[in-house]
């Protein structure tokens, strides 16, 4: 007999879900891929390099339960200026936190380090997930709050979650809107990722935007058919469109006995 390892339960778990449907990445999923710049003391353990910022394009996002989404990148080295070698265009890094990341975007100063519970104030739920871009919430501006405060910023795409209790549990599920702050004072330029309660969707041209926290409280309840007292009845779980021609048919069978 084989043993079952953590990794061949994590397997079997992954083939069961695509075998009823559901499209799940393990670990990492490519993403629709931004320009970003890398904070440089994030590739040197932290012991140097502060203020200082690599170009690279952002590839695909990792998710590690207990940890903020981290970020397969590529460098570019387009900040070699004339005459300097170009040391690390091309290079790789792999699970680059979310809070190294800075957005390619023109500013007039970069942004301070967000703290981490701001950028994601929920850690991934599970290693399962599936990344989505929703388009028709992509185009307007969103309100995200941090910290307490209202800041606007740009959609990226999105992470949800599912494998685990917390990731399936109505209550406790979350998913990462992962966005770019593009006005959020010192902040602004930032990546973070904001579950639904911490964002809120602009588009004048479908709604009016709302004021105030909505009136939601979140779902204890798992809502499901078969689990109804029903279904111990098979007459009624198989009342399908040809239940009574089968029942006439299983009757004229038992007249001609």
């Amino acid at each position: 007999m084989i043993p079952t390892t953590k990794k061949t339960k994590a397997n079997l778990r992954i083939k069961r879900l695509i075998g009823i449907g559901i499209k799940v990445a393990y670990l990492t999923s490519n993403i629709p891929f931004f320009r970003c710049l890398v904070r440089k003391e994030f590739t040197h353990n932290h012991e140097d390099y502060q203020g200082e910022y690599l170009h690279a394009l952002a590839i695909a996002v990792n998710t590690i339960p207990d940890r903020c989404l981290s970020f397969n990148v590529v460098f570019t080295g387009c900040e070699a200026e004339d005459g300097e070698d170009n040391l690390h265009g091309g290079a790789m890094w792999a699970r680059m936190p979310i809070t190294g990341l800075v957005s390619d975007t023109p500013l007039d100063e970069f942004p301070e380090l967000m703290p981490t519970h701001f950028a994601q104030p929920w850690d991934c739920s599970s290693r399962d997930h599936s990344v989505i871009f929703m388009d028709r919430i992509s185009s307007s501006p969103w309100l995200c709050k941090i910290g307490g405060v209202f800041h606007t910023g740009r959609y990226l795409f999105t992470v949800d979650y599912t494998g685990t209790a917390i990731a399936d549990d109505p209550a406790q599920h979350k998913q990462s809107h992962v966005l770019e702050l593009t006005d959020a004072g010192v902040y602004t330029g930032n990546i973070v990722a904001l579950p639904n309660n911490r964002v809120r969707v602009t588009n004048p041209a479908m709604w009016t935007n709302g004021e105030g926290a909505p009136d939601f409280v979140p779902s204890q309840y798992v809502h499901s058919a078969e689990i109804h007292n029903s279904y111990m009845d098979p007459y009624t779980t198989f009342n399908n469109l040809y239940q009574q021609e089968d029942l006439e048919d299983a009757e004229e069978e038992d007249g001609q006995e």
